[in-house]
């Protein structure tokens, strides 16, 4: 098979990605917004937020996780025009997400004991708790709202997401704005303030979400008629058993990148500051992986839909190269920016932090050379997931991340980071090979499952 195969559908798989890569870039927008606004109060402030955030992180990568299962099976069934199939599973897929939100949000809430266990200072525990409590509350907005983005992204419509979500940035910005700092007669809340901001921000962005569909010409007939008679056993466990390994995975590497944070604070301040900097910077552009994974689940499943086995490799194969090419460049920027990146992150006219500086730098320049490498590894693994999601293949890909990630690359970044001089590098070593082993036995289950689709259809 040539080339061109896989490169003529190129701009295509581009035109569905290009709006989940900027939604996702929104989302991170949110959190980025927070950090600056909240560390113009002071560091017991920031690091309430940044506690905080690890609990809520969480429970949300359980809930998009989760949400994921609506895609492919929209998508399959659009393929099959198939429109009464699609509003069952988009009616059921929102009362889940519904009861999810609700579920996650009482869960995080009776989980605030353990950072009382978790040797932070009183002062930080405090401030976080209120905090929790409210950002807590805002992802039962948010994981309805994914309802309504993985039945829009099933049907190919992958922009009024990302419509959203950047509506939900503006609004979040004012309500920070006001009510952080009490400007124009708005009273003064400080980080509570950032919570209640994220909260109004993301009703906004569920309501916004609700109308721009039920509005829409393509939408609004799977709108009608909503009735909890209608509600089946069958459909909802058919969700249930493909989100809950999909949410699993999720947890799987959110944890890993979770754990890796708290083994670099152990290591001392500077690397977990050098850490924060290559995480984020490796997030950034790990957006464009997701982008280009939920591409690969919606076009996979309509081809499954279709029956069309052969267009089906095509098409997955086409989008494993895109992101292979576009993370190797990533990577490239990565090598030859190292030493220049982490300054973007520091102020570098403080002379008192000059040292700490100088440390940070040293630190982080060596973690963007590991990231360098891995860019490659996350993005095959996150778009081969997408690939697997679309074939409905969630069971087997959520034992193979759980081995990948924790019998693999944890320990070896607890021994490399803990054990040997290497360190914060060392972390990022284990989370290479975990990420490496990941995306090699997802792409082995995926090469296996198509081949034997392809076989069956001749």
């Amino acid at each position: 098979m040539n080339l061109s195969q896989y490169t003529k559908e190129f701009s295509y798989n581009l035109r569905l990605a290009f709006p989940v890569i900027l939604g996702m870039l929104g989302h991170t927008l949110i959190g980025i917004v927070d950090n600056f606004m909240v560390g113009n109060l002071g560091s017991t402030e920031l690091a309430a937020v940044s506690l905080g955030n690890s609990f809520i992180f969480i429970g949300m990568s359980l809930g998009i996780g989760f949400s994921t299962a609506i895609t492919p099976l929209i998508a399959e069934a659009d393929a099959e025009k198939d429109d009464k199939k699609v509003r069952t599973t988009f009616h059921h897929g929102l009362l889940l997400c519904t009861i999810l939100g609700i579920g996650i949000f009482i869960l995080i809430v009776l989980a605030k004991p353990i950072m009382n266990l978790m040797n932070q200072p009183k002062a930080v525990v405090d401030l976080a708790a209120p905090y929790i409590d409210w950002v807590a509350f805002s992802l039962i907005p948010v994981i309805i709202f994914q309802g309504y983005k993985q039945f829009a992204d099933g049907l190919s419509q992958t922009k009024y997401s990302m419509y959203a979500i950047y509506l939900a940035n503006v609004v979040h910005i004012f309500f920070n704005y006001v009510l952080i700092y009490g400007v124009w007669g708005f009273p003064k809340l400080g980080i509570v303030g950032a919570a209640l901001g994220t909260v109004i921000s993301r009703i906004m962005m569920v309501v916004f979400m609700h109308y721009i569909l039920k509005h829409n010409i393509a939408f609004k007939r799977f709108f009608k008629n909503f009735t909890f008679k209608e509600i089946k056993k069958s459909i909802l466990k058919k969700i249930i058993n493909l989100g809950l390994p999909s949410a699993m995975q999720m947890l799987f590497e959110v944890a890993l990148f979770t754990a890796a944070i708290w083994l670099s604070g152990s290591l001392g301040k500077n690397s977990q500051a050098a850490n924060q900097i290559a995480l984020t910077l490796a997030s950034s552009t790990f957006m464009v992986a997701i982008g280009f994974s939920v591409a690969a689940m919606i076009r996979v499943s309509n081809a499954k839909g279709m029956k069309d086995y052969k267009q089906l490799i095509t098409v997955a194969r086409s989008i494993f190269l895109f992101t292979i090419m576009v993370e190797t460049f990533f990577g490239l920027v990565f090598v030859i920016s190292h030493q220049f990146l982490p300054h973007l992150f520091l102020n570098m006219s403080d002379v008192s932090q000059q040292l700490d500086n100088t440390e940070i730098i040293f630190i982080a320049s060596k973690l963007l050379l590991v990231a360098a490498v891995f860019q490659i590894s996350d993005g095959i693994q996150v778009v081969v997931l997408g690939a697997l999601r679309g074939l409905q293949d969630v069971k087997i890909p959520m034992y193979i991340t759980f081995v990948a990630y924790w019998i693999v690359g944890f320990p070896i970044s607890y021994y490399l980071g803990k054990h040997t001089n290497l360190g914060a590098t060392g972390i990022w070593i284990g989370l290479l090979s975990g990420l490496t082993s990941a995306a090699l036995f997802l792409y082995i289950r995926f090469a296996r499952l198509t081949k034997r689709l392809a076989n069956q259809n001749q």
